[in-house]
């Protein structure tokens, strides 16, 4: 099969295309044949040597990155009772780990998946993965129904599912983003925009329950002064979370936290479930072919995506 592996921590010119044996499963998994796949954050930082690269340099050879899958079951383990040869299947693989998703054939544990709707493709599906795990599971913990909730980068792709996931929620979602991604935002049911380059946030906003932080850094201690007393603050970067972020948070009475997404086949039900109501949708702004994989992470690196960018096979 093909697999794009990651010779050395660098720019794009580090990936390249090998063939390599399918990869064998266990009694608890299924091997998926790849139909699409998408790229995270997490994926840049760990080819520039931040993130995972260190422990993935040190525990493999060759180191193959990815975790968003969407795809059909082509066998499964003999303790896998969930699923059948066929079935289409999509999610997050083995995260926080080694996912080896940027391949034709993927390992995935049975119990990281979810069946795929049929209303939608697998371009949406994978675009559905770890990004919109991140908003869902780290929403269920910490907001509640009528809550002000501030969704930083409202367009991307945390942020895109964070706004509709928190108005399932019963929340009143207010999401920062440029002028050219209100229109989208408002499609997402955001109850009110903020024009990031046509004022500072925090000149506007005020007493939120809650602060989804997906830029950290400034943005994070900015957020600080707009949270009410008793508020909180999950930021998804962990560069630029700092102490000094926590104590600047509890002088002011505000709750600041780093989270990670984790796999989870239950939570992605949920979603699929969502998906299949049409209550969630999966923004897909790009997509590209299988070979053209590190022009996908130079288009993500700039970081002015909307949604979500799906590599398909």
């Amino acid at each position: 099969m093909q697999a794009i592996l990651l010779k050395e921590a660098g720019d794009i010119s580090q990936f390249q295309s090998i063939e390599i044996e399918k990869p064998t499963i266990n009694a608890n998994e299924v091997l998926v044949q790849t139909k699409a796949l998408s790229i995270n954050p997490v994926d840049v930082k760990t080819r520039l040597g931040k993130s995972f690269y260190t422990e993935f340099k040190s525990k493999y050879d060759p180191i193959i990155l990815g975790w968003d899958i969407s795809g059909t079951i082509e066998s499964v383990g003999e303790n896998v009772t969930d699923f059948k040869v066929g079935d289409a299947v999509f999610g997050m693989v083995n995260f926080p780990g080694y996912g080896k998703a940027y391949a034709e054939y993927v390992a995935a544990p049975a119990e990281h998946l979810a069946k795929k709707p049929i209303n939608i493709s697998h371009n949406e599906a994978a675009a559905a993965t770890l990004a919109a795990l991140t908003a869902y599971q780290i929403l269920k913990r910490h907001v509640k129904p009528g809550d002000k909730v501030l969704i930083h980068a409202a367009a991307g792709g945390v942020g895109h599912f964070a706004v509709q996931i928190a108005k399932i929620f019963g929340a009143k979602v207010t999401g920062t983003a440029s002028a050219k991604n209100i229109g989208f935002v408002e499609s997402l049911g955001a109850d009110a925009i903020i024009d990031y380059q046509k004022q500072p946030f925090e000149t506007v906003a005020k007493d939120f329950d809650f602060v989804l932080d997906t830029l950290s850094g400034d943005t994070l201690y900015r957020s600080i002064p707009v949270v009410r007393k008793g508020g909180t603050i999950i930021t998804l970067p962990s560069a630029g979370f700092t102490e000094e972020m926590v104590a600047a948070g509890k002088q002011n009475g505000v709750y600041i936290a780093f989270e990670m997404v984790e796999s989870s086949g239950e939570d992605m039900k949920q979603i699929a479930d969502w998906l299949a109501s049409g209550r969630l949708k999966a923004e897909v702004s790009q997509t590209f072919p299988f070979e053209q994989l590190p022009l996908a992470h130079a288009s993500l690196e700039t970081g002015r995506t909307r949604g979500k960018i799906v590599i398909t096979l």
